[in-house]
């Protein structure tokens, strides 16, 4: 099974030691974690946006006095 050496600082290792002992993990197990997580994490943001952006006229309907501008930015050009 191929695998990856990866170096860290004393303080960067001991920080992640620490988030592995927080979710009650391994360090192994939180590092080969992470990558998927940040992956499921990324298609739930993208899922999110494109739902909101094809809520927006329902809302800006339901909502006139909440909905801003039309000069604003939109989706993730607002970040």
């Amino acid at each position: 099974m191929p695998s990856l050496n990866i170096t860290f600082t004393d303080e960067e290792l001991e920080a992640v030691r620490a988030a592995a002992a927080a979710d009650g993990k391994s360090l192994k197990q939180y590092v080969h974690d992470l990558p998927l997580r940040e992956q499921q994490r990324l298609h739930f943001v993208r899922y999110a946006l494109s739902w909101g952006e094809q809520q927006r006229a329902e809302f800006d309907e339901a909502f006139p006095d909440e909905a801003p501008p039309r000069s604003r930015r939109e989706g993730a050009d607002a970040a």
